[in-house]
C-alpha cells in the first residue's frame, strides 16, 4: 500500500474561488494540510485568506493563513510548485481542469466534482493514459484522499 499525500505536499485547489472550493479548502488548511494556492482563472492576484462565511482561516496552531490565486495551473507550478491538485470546478468544465492539471505536470488531481458527463471522463481517461502516465487521477465524484494528521484533500 502506498502513501500518496503527507505533510510536505504542496496542494492547489482549481476552483478556490467558488463556494465549496472556498470552504473545503478552508477546511483542509486548517486541518494542516500544505496548501500553496489556488486557481481560479480571470481571479489571479487575489489572495485567499477567508471562507465563504468571512472567517479568517487559521492552521492548527492558530496562526492566520493565506495562499495566492492564479488563472492557470502551469502560472501555479511555476511560482510555487505543486504535487497535488483538488478540484471544485463545474461539472462541464471538470474534465478541462483535470487535463489542465496533468498538462502542468501535477501528479495527483484529486477531482471531488460530481456529475461529470460519461463521455468527458472516457476521454479524459484515454488521453491521461496516452499523455499524462505519470499523473494519478483520484475521482470524480470522490469524497478525496486523507493521511490522518499530515495531509487531507477533499471533503472528509
Amino acid at each position: 500500500m502506498s502513501i500518496f499525500v503527507n505533510k510536505a505536499t504542496r496542494v492547489i485547489c482549481q476552483g478556490i474561488t467558488g463556494r465549496h472550493g472556498a470552504f473545503h479548502s478552508a477546511r483542509c488548511m486548517e486541518y494542516g494540510t500544505n496548501f500553496v494556492g489556488g486557481v481560479t482563472p480571470g481571479k489571479g492576484g487575489m489572495i485567499f485568506d477567508k471562507d465563504p462565511a468571512d472567517s479568517e482561516i487559521t492552521g492548527p496552531d492558530g496562526n492566520k493563513l493565506s495562499i495566492p490565486v492564479f488563472n492557470t495551473v502551469a502560472e501555479a507550478m511555476d511560482e510555487v510548485g505543486v504535487d497535488a491538485s483538488m478540484i471544485f470546478v463545474p461539472p462541464p468544465l471538470a474534465a478541462d481542469a483535470i487535463l489542465e492539471a496533468a498538462d502542468a505536470g501535477v501528479k495527483l488531481i484529486c477531482c471531488i466534482t460530481e456529475g461529470i458527463p460519461v463521455m468527458d471522463m472516457v476521454r479524459v481517461r484515454q488521453v491521461m493514459t496516452e499523455r499524462y502516465p505519470r499523473s494519478r487521477l483520484i475521482g470524480p465524484n470522490c469524497p478525496g484522499i486523507i493521511t490522518p494528521g499530515e495531509c487531507k484533500i477533499g471533503i472528509m
